[in-house]
């Protein structure tokens, strides 16, 4: 089961990671409790930022959706940490995502209107396809608490409706 598919060393590869799927596979319930946690953040980060950016109602409405889901899953997965006891355990994964997120929103400052708009949901369609493939595809078949996992597989769900939400927008934005 530590094997991965090529469809996901494409999306580590694109979320810049220094490491191998495999070796994302290898890395334990911890180690993907922070990488979840930071790439919900990140998500945040952005929704913030469109809201702050963006005029289009239909970008707010998504951003403000962002923001509710994230928190409310980043809070569970808190929760869930204090009840077991544990901390989430940072890695190379989690710190080129931050790196990533950096440089995307250095390049979401310099835009505005719909340039903005069109920019954000194509980020977040993008974002949501890595990382739904990531916790997907590597994360919940490696996970080895069951509370972990049923955490994931509830968030992974939500985040699933996300990608579907922003590839609307994308198309909406587009026209």
């Amino acid at each position: 089961m530590k094997t991965m598919i090529s469809a996901l060393a494409f999306a580590v590869a694109l979320m810049g990671a220094p490491a191998t799927a495999q070796d994302v596979a290898a890395m334990n319930d911890l180690e993907f409790a922070h990488i979840a946690y930071t790439a919900d953040n990140i998500d945040i980060r952005y929704a913030h930022l469109a809201l702050a950016l963006s005029k289009n109602p239909d970008v707010h409405e998504f951003a403000r959706t962002m923001i509710r889901d994230h928190e409310a899953v980043n809070a569970a997965a808190l929760g869930l940490l204090e009840k077991l006891g544990a901390s989430a355990q940072d890695n190379a994964v989690s710190q080129s995502l931050e790196v990533r997120a950096d440089q995307i929103i250095a390049g979401f400052i310099e835009l505005e209107g719909a340039a903005f708009d069109k920019a954000y949901a194509e980020n977040e369609l993008a974002y949501h396809q890595e990382v739904n493939a990531l916790v997907g595809g590597t994360m919940i078949p490696n996970i080895d608490n069951a509370e972990v996992k049923a955490l994931f597989e509830e968030g992974l769900e939500i985040f699933k409706a996300h990608e579907k939400h922003a590839e609307m927008m994308v198309k909406k934005l587009g026209k």
